[in-house]
């Protein structure tokens, strides 16, 4: 029997033969002999096949070189460096030798020297006796602004970030890092703080990053706004974590990963989440360090005793940057509460502010202030004007003239209709509000009063349950309305406002492809906007407080799509006025004025911004002769800081005195324009202006920023011309580029 010579069988053979032989030794069996092969021999050797070869020794010993040989062989090969295998590459060739000290001076990140380089930061000049002396590795560096963003800024903004960056170095004020960019709307403020962010958490004077993380709160419609900013302008340079919803769990797990990053490349080092989810979960974000917060829309934190403010305060990190396009809005003691929050201390407590600041500028503001009350009130607002300008910085949107196309605001007085005129004056004879100010006090009633009236002047259907109950003020008044009436469909030719507005919008839709934004302070109001646009056959969209924060991100970037079949956008004031960016409309109605003229300007700033590319038009419709008018003049008091105390309707009886007050309650039906009457205007007349005011005067006192008056004769926008002799009654507007034209 043959049996193989695999090694495998030799093993398992032999040991087989040991377990049967153990004491014998084991012997390789004999090799059987194979069949003579023809012709051939017998032979007892192992079959060897022919094509295996002998092993042969190998030797590896190196053949002799002389030194001479040697040398010019190393020689030829540093003489070819390295070269990047990519066409025309001309980047670094990483000549830093991985794990190895970098020798000489350290470096900025990027070149101070480049054009157009914005440098923050530059380290003093030193002798070159100093330069022996000083230690390179503890040598201060330039801070440069990465050219990605500096080449996008504009002037206005490099000198923005400039002094943001300042501020929260504590450069200028030392001790203190923290700063309130106050810069009205449309100024890229985001921008200005995403540059701010980038630059703090890639650098710093010591070669090193500043931060490691920094936390965006802002309202929560805005916060998918600054992840795309974030996105748009730093190109996936970094990554930034967004919470605007999910479960308190999933919530906190996140938060929790977020502080718990350190190390010079953190993942993610910025957070953006809204103000009433990070008052929710402040409790895990209090339990590490950020190295810097931004609260976007910050008049939010006016007021230091509710939670979202505690719970912002509490946060443990020293700068602080408050983003807000209306700081002052209501009195000085909200304005101490951001100025506190930024740079604790610096005005003292708010017991020292009140008496030292807030009391006497009060009493100097006072109508039967002494001349010596008011001129120490003079005294301590130019005090504290010195002491915050420090730390504020504040640019007007007349800025934007030279890079966004023409903006015209125009107020549009519109005569009320007869039934609204009747209820008017029947809810002045029953109500009698004036009555109730005899001890110079406004009551809650009279609080009432003013919203039933503004309600009114927007249209009799929004009182219309309230003369059907036969409230106060509507006794009666259900017999004033038109037989069959019903608020299920809305009548424009009711009210004087919406038969304008109904003007507005068909002019505007049958003439171009413009697209309208409308703003209210009364949902109500808007509800009546939704009746008039489905019967109008208008397509719309609306959003207001009802709306999730995933939903309103959606809706505003499909309504600016241009291919968007949207005509009309419905905006509650209240809810979506802040941030909100609208290019996609050029055409914005003010349906109604607010106490607070803050509310207003945020709101009528959502068409007017970067990315804007028609000429927009502004339209705030007033009703003539009512308390609108009214508003509106307390409205126009010029809002610098001298002015800071600006109204709202809780604070109406603190700033009108008690002939004002009385005055809300009438009705004036012999004008075209109370305020312009008001206003005794020297270029006008018969209520057309015939000539421009001469240079240098002030000829129509706080509406000088109105530079035209104009009845039909004068007026040049032909959407309100149509709409003239339905309702209008006159009209001030203001040219956004009047100045840089020449236009007086």
């Amino acid at each position: 029997q043959r049996r193989s010579l695999a090694p495998s069988q030799l093993a398992k053979r032999k040991a087989g033969d040991e377990d049967e032989e153990e004491e014998e030794d084991w012997q390789p069996p004999t090799s059987r002999k194979r069949p003579k092969a023809a012709g051939g021999t017998e032979s007892g050797e192992c079959f060897r096949s022919p094509f295996r070869k002998p092993l042969a020794q190998l030797t590896n010993r190196p053949q002799c070189l002389d030194s001479s040989q040697h040398e010019a062989f190393i020689r030829s090969i540093l003489s070819k460096p390295f070269k990047v295998p990519i066409p025309n590459y001309k980047g670094p060739l990483g000549l830093r030798s991985l794990g190895v000290k970098r020798a000489g001076l350290r470096s900025p990140l990027h070149d101070p020297f480049e054009e157009g380089a914005l440098v923050l930061y530059e380290p003093p000049v030193l002798s070159a006796h100093d330069q022996l002396k000083i230690d390179k590795d503890k040598a201060p560096v330039h801070v440069v602004v990465d050219p990605v963003l500096s080449r996008v800024l504009r002037p206005h903004q490099r000198e923005g970030v400039k002094f943001l960056w300042d501020c929260v170095t504590s450069r200028r004020i030392p001790g203190s890092h923290g700063c309130i960019m106050a810069d009205e709307m449309g100024l890229g403020k985001t921008l200005q703080c995403i540059t701010l962010m980038w630059t703090l958490l890639r650098q710093s004077p010591d070669c090193k990053p500043e931060i490691e993380k920094a936390v965006v709160v802002s309202p929560s419609s805005l916060v998918r706004n600054w992840y795309n900013e974030v996105e748009k302008w730093l190109g996936g340079r970094i990554q930034p974590l967004a919470i605007d919803g999910g479960s308190k769990e999933e919530i906190d797990r996140k938060l929790v990963g977020f502080m718990n990053q350190r190390g010079l490349r953190v993942p993610s080092p910025i957070l953006i989440i809204s103000y009433e989810t990070f008052r929710l979960h402040a409790e895990v974000l209090k339990k590490g360090s950020v190295g810097l917060v931004i609260c976007d829309e910050g008049h939010r934190l006016k007021n230091s005793e509710n939670q979202t403010y505690q719970a912002l305060n509490s946060l443990n990190t020293p700068r602080r940057v408050l983003i807000s396009g209306t700081p002052i809005q209501n009195d000085l003691l909200e304005y101490f509460s951001l100025v506190h929050f930024v740079n604790s201390g610096i005005l003292g407590t708010a017991q020292e502010f009140k008496r030292h600041f807030e009391m006497p500028i009060l009493k100097g503001r006072d109508a039967d202030a002494s001349e010596a009350e008011r001129h120490k009130g003079e005294e301590r607002l130019k005090e504290l004007i010195s002491i915050v300008n420090r730390c504020l910085i504040r640019r007007t949107s007349d800025i934007l003239s030279k890079y966004l196309p023409v903006k015209i605001e125009q107020v549009v007085c519109c005569r009320l209709t007869p039934l609204q005129t009747e209820l008017y004056k029947n809810f002045l004879k029953q109500a009698k509000p004036v009555e109730e100010l005899k001890e110079g006090k406004i009551s809650v009633s009279s609080l009432s009063s003013i919203t039933s009236l503004k309600k009114l002047c927007n249209h009799p259907a929004l009182i219309y349950d309230k003369c059907v109950e036969e409230e106060e003020g509507f006794m009666g008044a259900l017999d004033l309305f038109p037989a069959g009436y019903s608020t299920k469909s809305v009548e424009p030719q009711l009210s004087g406002k919406m038969l304008v507005l109904d003007y507005i919008l068909a002019v505007t839709k049958s003439t171009s492809n413009d697209k309208v934004v409308l703003v209210s302070n009364y949902t109500q109001t808007l509800d009546l906007f939704e009746k008039l646009c489905r019967n109008r056959r208008y397509l719309y969209v609306r959003l207001d407080g009802t709306m999730s924060i995933k939903k309103r991100a959606k809706i505003v970037e499909r309504f600016n799509s241009p291919s968007s079949p949207e005509f009309v956008f419905m905006l509650s004031s209240k809810a979506g006025g802040c941030g909100l960016n609208l290019i996609g409309a050029n055409r914005l109605v003010m349906f109604d004025p607010d106490w607070n003229p803050a509310n207003d300007e945020q709101a009528m700033a959502r068409v007017w911004r970067d990315g804007q590319k028609k000429m927009c038009y502004i339209y705030r419709l007033l009703s003539t002769g009512t308390i609108e008018e009214k508003i509106f003049q307390r409205q126009t008091h010029k809002k610098a800081l001298s002015s800071c105390v600006v109204d709202e309707e809780q604070d109406v009886e603190r700033h009108f005195s008690l002939g004002e007050l009385k005055e809300l309650f009438t009705l004036n039906e012999n004008t075209t324009s109370d305020t312009h009457d008001k206003i005794k205007c020297r270029r006008c007349v018969n209520g057309h202006q015939v000539r421009p005011p001469p240079a240098g005067s002030d000829c129509t006192s706080d509406l000088s920023q109105w530079h035209h008056c104009a009845d039909k004769r004068g007026l040049q926008d032909s959407v309100l011309k149509a709409a003239w002799d339905a309702a209008v009654t006159f009209t001030f507007h203001h040219h956004s580029h009047e100045e840089q034209r020449g236009i007086p």
